[in-house]
């Protein structure tokens, strides 16, 4: 089961591989950020580009390109991202997926759901791109096998 969409996964995913990298003073091309995240790279040429023009991640052009994260880059939460690429729905939508449901006119699901929606909305506006970044390096966390 996926809480976020396939292009936000991407999305995430290539986020934490660029961080990693720059970490290591290397900017990385989207070649080898869609191999390191199996991720097609037409697909992600597109997510990264969108990014890119939001300031969420940096890019430069020519050979010695790539993509990179700066020290402000590092601070902005994961909310960020998602909203990027998924708008704001994650954190204001039904649990069932319906129109209407709102707190006057609650789904079944509305009050449970919402407790769950709030716990998500709270973990990605409080974690950074670079907080999950320092659990990459230290090897807390992985991002392939």
């Amino acid at each position: 089961m996926a809480i976020f969409s396939k292009t936000c996964e991407y999305a995430m995913r290539a986020v934490f591989y660029v961080a990693q990298k720059s970490h290591e003073g290397q900017k990385v091309g989207i070649k080898e950020i869609a191999e390191q995240i199996n991720s097609p790279e037409a697909f992600l040429a597109k997510i990264l580009q969108k990014l890119s023009r939001e300031r969420l991640i940096q890019s430069v052009k020519g050979p010695n390109g790539g993509f990179y994260f700066d020290a402000v880059s590092l601070n902005r939460p994961l909310a960020d991202i998602v909203s990027a690429v998924d708008g704001n729905e994650i954190f204001t939508g039904c649990g069932l997926g319906l129109t209407y449901c709102s707190e006057s006119n609650p789904c079944p699901l509305h009050e449970e759901f919402k407790k769950i929606r709030n716990q998500i909305t709270h973990m990605l506006n409080n974690t950074t791109i670079g907080k999950f970044n320092l659990g990459l390096i230290k090897g807390k966390f992985t991002l392939n096998k």
